[in-house]
């Protein structure tokens, strides 16, 4: 069984877990946290993945760095899931979990990739577009990269926009090409 199904199946169960404890919400809290510290100590997710540490200093571990600061409910989850062995898909079912989360509460991601950085203004009207097309609570991360020359690449989901200017002149390239060769 892949990885990501693993993961998805605990995080379903999680989800299913903290609607009966009322604390949907703040697991969610307690996931992205969870994400955070792993991403910014790739230390603590090896050790989490390593088989040769033993589950007992895996939970303490959690225990120290998370103890005081995530539900009751979440620390449980995560003693329980080290302890069926499964500290290497912990990370990837807090990410499913967010998905989850997420669709459950109708909030979409979208990410907007644009040559320059873009106004409050611009962002502000993109959010306002892209809420409008799919509906719901969109969530939109920006991010700039000169290589586009110009315009903008949004994202999503599984649907991409691309106005950016290194696009149309791969396309007007291919295009000539095409052209030449016939």
């Amino acid at each position: 069984m892949s990885e990501v199904t693993v993961a998805l199946r605990y995080a379903k169960a999680l989800i299913d877990l903290a609607q009966e404890q009322n604390s949907l919400d703040k697991v969610k809290d307690d996931m992205n946290l969870f994400l955070q510290t792993l991403k910014a100590n790739p230390e603590l997710k090896a050790v989490l993945s390593n088989p040769i540490v033993s589950n007992g200093k895996k939970v303490n571990i959690l225990a120290d760095v998370f103890g005081t600061k995530v539900n009751k409910v979440t620390i449980l989850f995560f003693n329980i899931m080290i302890n069926k062995g499964r500290g290497e898909v912990l990370y990837t079912t807090a990410q499913e979990f967010i998905g989850l989360y997420d669709i459950k509460n109708h909030i979409t991601n979208a990410k907007v990739i644009s040559a320059a950085p873009l106004s409050e203004a611009n962002k502000k009207k993109m959010l306002d577009d892209v809420q409008q097309a799919v509906g719901g609570t969109v969530k939109l991360e920006a991010k700039v990269d000169p290589s586009l020359i110009g315009g903008f690449v949004l994202t999503i989901g599984d649907r991409q926009v691309d106005t950016s200017i290194a696009s149309s002149l791969k396309r007007l390239k291919k295009d000539l090409a095409r052209v030449a060769v016939k």
